[in-house]
């Protein structure tokens, strides 16, 4: 029971913010002075892309998962400090705030547990217990929960001779009630409770017997029982998902009798009749007052958990996705494949820009085959096409076939796009404001196209979560998927780099510093006075000051710019630096980027200074050695199973060529050229254990899998890494 201290002095309820350093450095096993360093430059308004590549001497090279966990604790922490602010106030104007409450609050980091300490102080709607307690029997409840010698039979019947009660039961229940309460808000207690909860809670589902017909895809968990903490993140999440949809019943508990044993361990003493109504009240209390509450907590513990992994592999994929090859600036032919409606083709300009659009009828039910190869062919020559991109959704391969059979005058690569995401740009404000003038299936073919030649900036302008990757997005915490998926787009884009002089403001909006008003002004800017000739002439952009140069100069490229310089990720700032060095060594700038044994020239000591450490001369020279390097891979043509067009033509034992579409937890899924997408279960990537598909395969990867198992009823297609060539 919580002590009361009515006219108790006041105290102050500011509490002074605490240096979080010690705490996250403990939590991510890295040094406080790393924490400090990160926390300031965060403050001073330093971008996470930024920090970790232009300030590692100050983090001692930290990377930017780091600093991102370091941003998100201390958001956290700063959170639960306002709480602790909010919880003294409250209970200071209850006139019950004492000395050692105040520490007990102040030195609490857990947000279960501040919340335990606070429970009993909580404004609540009245309870079983406050009608029980404004009856006047919360003395005799104290003394019953007390155990101590006095005649509870004299002191119910002296209350029942009172008039307010009906009969004994009626007393003895209500001073259950107020023990009751107070045991389920015993913060010790709920604590040991929420370990067992957590340690030793199952999760049992069941289906709801009037959902039967409509549960087909989660009779796996019809009648089904499992330690909470084992479960795995996507089945957890699968099962939840049952839940919400009314089809699943579940529930999450330890064994009854390991709650109910620390429960009386703490409160009941011997065996006399106070100890009966207590041990009454105690089961009470974790039935209708501890365990719903306890039960929800350990659940939403888990599903937090479960989101996390999923939004983890979202993001990696989404990752992967953006450093998709780009084939660079050619002139492309993209169709948007469809049957009766017909192939929309558009021709692309080496920029991307439209320049023809129309619909061909290759397939049925018009089969005009012999005017659309001939339309084909015709558009190739007139606008010097240099590959064709066929988008890989319905009428895909058919397509891609129609188009293989077409005989060009110079050679044309053809490439099938991963289109997932297209029709969401097409009817996006995106779409729309850069193609007013045409329908959503001119802007789906264009994207294709475009996709084809940077996957990352085309891909920007489309929502994350509709680029058809990962698993369960719908279901997790929107927010955090958000803040998670646009922190990817971010230091994807910055790890590439982008061309001032060509990037769309959508693109430019991802860059270190910048956002979507910089990125509008950077783009008028351009149109206003033309191609940017330095980074310098950033400066000159209304509204981009001093502090959003820094953070944005080193991620943007200025090829064929005055300053060879400004087409590589070496920071502004480090230009007289790199002169110095260029002029130690007796070169041009120019001769310099490129030369690949400079740390057997540069005497690297000559050259550190206070703020100017080692890691800033590796990255130098590693960037000078290799110039506006592009992380991306090189693009390469990928070709189907000529034979499989449909899943009837698969059998098991044959091996064919796939690309990578989406990886999750328990597996990945392969694209093999037919409607059906297979899946390459986790045991089958390869031999061994395997606790990551993503430590074995990546997205967009070109590899040859085996059938193993054909569900065709059910549309699905085991496949195999293993032994592909037995």
């Amino acid at each position: 029971m919580p002590v009361l201290a009515y006219g108790c002095t006041k105290f102050s309820t500011n509490i002074k913010m605490t240096n979080f350093s010690q705490r996250i450095a403990t939590q991510l096993n890295i040094r406080p002075q790393q924490v400090s360093a990160t926390i300031r430059l965060l403050e001073s308004g330093a971008t996470i892309p930024f920090i970790s590549r232009y300030r590692k001497e100050q983090t001692d090279n930290l990377d930017e998962v780091q600093v991102g966990k370091i941003k998100d604790l201390k958001n956290y922490f700063t959170e639960l400090e306002k709480r602790k602010e909010t919880i003294i106030a409250t209970i200071d104007e209850q006139g019950l705030l004492t000395t050692e409450l105040r520490k007990k609050i102040t030195e609490t980091f857990d947000a279960n547990e501040l919340e335990d300490i606070y429970l009993p102080f909580k404004p609540k709607k009245r309870t079983r217990a406050t009608i029980a307690k404004e009856k006047g029997l919360e003395p005799l409840a104290i003394k019953i929960f007390k155990q101590g010698a006095f005649d509870l039979d004299t002191a119910v019947s002296q209350h029942l001779a009172t008039g307010k009660f009906d009969n004994e039961n009626e007393i003895l229940q209500g001073c259950r009630d107020i023990i009751a309460e107070q045991i389920s808000e015993n913060a010790r207690m709920r604590q040991q409770l929420r370990r067992l909860f957590l340690q030793k809670g199952f999760l049992t589902a069941k289906i709801i017997k009037t959902k039967q017909s409509e549960a087909d895809k989660y009779r796996d968990f019809f009648d089904f029982s499992q330690p909470v903490r084992q479960i795995p993140s996507h089945r957890l999440l699968a099962i939840n998902r049952g839940r919400n949809e009314k089809i699943l019943r579940i529930k999450v508990e330890p064994a009854r009798q390991d709650a109910e044993y620390l429960i009386e361990r703490q409160f009941v003493k011997g065996k006399n009749n106070l100890a009966e109504q207590v041990l009454l009240a105690a089961k009470d209390a974790y039935d209708r007052l501890i365990q719903p509450s306890l039960e929800n907590e350990t659940l939403n513990h888990f599903l937090e958990k479960a989101e996390e992994i999923a939004i983890e592999v979202f993001a990696q994929n989404v990752r992967q996705l953006l450093l998709a090859p780009p084939l660079g600036n050619k002139r492309i032919l993209a169709l948007d494949p469809g049957f009766s409606s017909g192939c929309k083709l558009v021709c692309l300009d080496e920029k991307g820009d439209l320049l023809h659009n129309e619909t061909i009828y290759p397939h049925p039910p018009q089969k005009e085959v012999k005017q659309a190869k001939h339309k084909v062919a015709s558009l190739v020559e007139a606008y010097k096409i240099d590959a064709i991109a066929i988008g890989n959704g319905t009428a895909g391969r058919e397509t891609e076939w129609f188009i293989k059979g077409i005989i060009f005058k110079n050679p044309v690569q053809v490439f099938v796009v991963n289109e997932a995401g297209a029709s969401i740009y097409s009817a996006s404000a995106v779409g729309r404001e850069e193609f007013p003038q045409y329908d959503v299936t001119v802007r789906g073919a264009v994207s294709i196209g475009r996709r084809l030649m940077d996957p990352l900036a085309e891909l920007v302008k489309i929502d994350p979560k509709s680029i058809g990757v990962g698993q369960y997005q719908h279901d997790v915490n929107q927010k955090k998927l958000k803040e998670a998926l646009g922190r990817v787009v971010e230091s994807t884009v910055n790890s590439v780099g982008v061309n001032i002089n060509t990037a769309s403001k959508y693109l430019l909006q991802y860059v270190s510093g910048i956002g979507p008003q910089l990125a509008e002004n950077i783009v008028q800017y351009r149109k206003e006075n033309g191609q940017f000739a330095n980074r310098n002439d950033l400066k000159k952009v209304p509204k981009l000051g001093n502090k959003a140069f820094e953070q944005c100069a080193g991620f943007l490229r200025i090829p064929d710019g005055n300053n060879p310089l400004d087409n590589t990720a070496v920071h502004p700032e480090r230009y007289k630096l790199v002169e110095q060095i260029a002029k130690d060594l007796k070169l041009t700038i120019s001769e310099l980027l490129g030369k690949t044994n400079l740390r057997e020239l540069i005497h690297i000591e000559n050259y550190l200074s206070d703020d100017t450490g080692q890691y800033t001369i590796d990255l130098i020279i590693e960037e000078l050695e290799k110039p506006g390097r592009d992380p991306r891979q090189i693009i390469k043509v990928f070709s189907f199973d000529p034979n499989v067009r449909k899943i009837e033509d698969l059998h098991t034992g044959l091996v064919l060529p796939g690309i990578i579409t989406n990886i999750t937890k328990f597996g990945a899924f392969v694209d093999i050229g037919i409607k059906e997408n297979g899946l390459i279960h986790i045991s089958n990537l390869k031999d061994g254990f395997v606790s990551d598909p993503a430590d074995v395969v990546h997205l967009n990867q070109q590899l040859q899998v085996k059938v193993i198992d054909i569900d065709i009823p059910r549309k699905r297609i085991q496949l195999s890494l293993k032994d592909v060539n037995n």
